[in-house]
């Protein structure tokens, strides 16, 4: 492969042919790895072009944050070791058949689709932090708790004090932490908790163990929160004052999501699968699955991750697009788009769909909010509405379709959410809740600035944001 190359290499100055024969033996290895991994050829040639340019130093950036393959098969035996004493898991539940993008996310997912009961969008984190703290001490049996950022500040602090409450009553507490999102918290700050009988562990604690990969790149960005098996919390809210108003004036702007019904077995059969992979201890107990109510409206709990090669929320992002009929209202934080997520979101708005995308100003990484604006003069020209929120950081990962359908959750709307991250959202069928999605959006829109076609950008920065595009799918 390297036959004609090698001459030319060592013909230049100070590169003699052992050199040039290392660096051919090196580009090789490195083109065979990343081949290997079978991902999208501008993926594969982004990974080439970054790391042919560093010696030896590319081998080890591809072997610590290189995409990688993640195989749970302890995660499937905990999976049907739990329906032994769950059997209400596998039986229908709500009728999602007349919308095509719920049998995707159900053959993606293997979850069924359950009923939302008491559908409650909470903004920002004070209103969070408030029902959740109200649903832990109400608790009787167990709290499921799964988080990626767990800060040991004031919010911190208060959650800890609460679910050690619990454990000293003897409540079953168990704590998932992404070791990267919280590389800030020691584990000596959980001492009280363990100490009251609750259990903490770290998703993908970051170990070099050479030649064993470590999982550095693949995080786990999931929230959850499990009461009883009967209460459930999911969205985009992390525990920390940085999302909190009431102790930072510039706390993030979020959205979550409070629910029963069995909807929340999605949430649980999600924590069983991850607490077995992270601790190889399979959860089985049949008060994990209360019986519940009946009625509600439709959902679907959508787990994702890189343990599947389906791109589950990638999959029903992209499909939502195409299914709407009247509107597609996105807001993410991190908007680096899939070229299926690009085509779906320009051919709606050229096809007479309402589309609007609502992106922080400045995101908490500046190459992302740079690569996000890439793409702006291509969906304004399809008649993408673009608005840009000023105040703080935009952390709100939703989208609402037409006037009933609503999706929520962890996942932005990126390459990382999209094939990297293990990310939890929920497709809900609802229309009071798609009511309370849209004065969301229309009370965050008051702080928008709207992007214009015509709008006059200099030259270095249209410069600078075509460079961090190249870099998306790396992002």
């Amino acid at each position: 492969m390297f036959e004609s190359f090698w001459p030319q290499l060592a013909s230049i100055p100070h590169i003699g042919p052992p050199l040039a024969l290392a660096w051919g033996t090196y580009l090789g290895v490195l083109a065979v790895w990343i081949i290997w991994d079978k991902r999208e050829p501008v993926a594969t040639l982004s990974w080439l072009l970054a790391l042919a340019a560093l010696p030896v130093v590319g081998l080890a950036i591809y072997y610590l944050f290189g995409p990688m393959r993640i195989r749970r098969q302890r995660i499937r035996r905990a999976r049907a070791r739990a329906a032994l004493a769950a059997p209400t898991v596998h039986e229908e539940g709500a009728n999602l058949a007349e919308v095509q993008v719920a049998r995707l996310a159900r053959r993606t997912t293997g979850l069924l689709p359950k009923e939302m009961r008491d559908a409650r969008l909470l903004r920002d984190g004070a209103e969070t932090y408030e029902a959740m703290l109200e649903a832990i001490a109400a608790a009787r049996h167990h709290i499921h708790l799964a988080t990626y950022i767990y800060d040991p500040d004031a919010t911190g602090r208060c959650f800890l004090d609460a679910l050690v409450a619990r454990a000293r009553a003897g409540v079953k507490v168990r704590l998932l932490i992404d070791s990267v999102g919280s590389a800030g918290t020691r584990a000596r700050f959980f001492a009280p908790l363990r100490e009251a009988g609750g259990e903490v562990a770290w998703f993908h604690p970051v170990r070099l163990r050479f030649p064993r990969r470590p999982a550095l790149n693949q995080r786990s960005h999931r929230k959850l929160l499990i009461v009883d098996g009967a209460l459930g919390f999911t969205g985009g809210v992390n525990l920390s004052d940085t999302q909190d108003p009431r102790r930072r004036s510039d706390a993030y702007c979020d959205l979550h999501l409070r629910f029963s019904g069995s909807a929340v077995q999605g949430l649980q059969i999600t924590f069983i699968e991850d607490w077995a992979y992270v601790t190889g201890t399979a959860l089985c107990d049949a008060d994990f699955w209360p019986r519940q109510e009946g009625g509600g409206s439709p959902a679907l709990v959508i787990p994702s991750g890189p343990d599947s090669g389906w791109e589950a929320f990638h999959r029903v992002a992209v499909e939502s697009i195409h299914d709407a009929a009247e509107r597609v209202w996105l807001v993410t934080p991190y908007f680096v788009p899939s070229e299926a997520a690009r085509m779906a979101l320009t051919n709606a708005a050229l096809c007479g769909v309402d589309v609007r995308l609502m992106l922080p100003r400045r995101a908490d990484s500046r190459l992302v909010s740079a690569a996000a604006r890439s793409y702006y003069d291509e969906l304004l020209a399809a008649g993408v509405r673009i608005f840009e929120y000023q105040p703080n950081v935009l952390h709100a990962k939703t989208m609402l379709i037409d006037r009933r359908h609503v999706l929520i959750g962890s996942a932005n709307f990126d390459y990382r959410s999209f094939r990297v991250n293990f990310e939890l959202s929920a497709l809900v069928s609802d229309a009071a809740l798609a009511q309370s999605m849209e004065a969301a959006w229309h009370d965050f829109a008051t702080r928008c600035v709207e992007i214009r076609a015509d709008r006059e950008q200099p030259r270095w920065r249209r410069l600078g944001d075509a460079t961090a595009r190249l870099f998306s799918p790396l992002l």
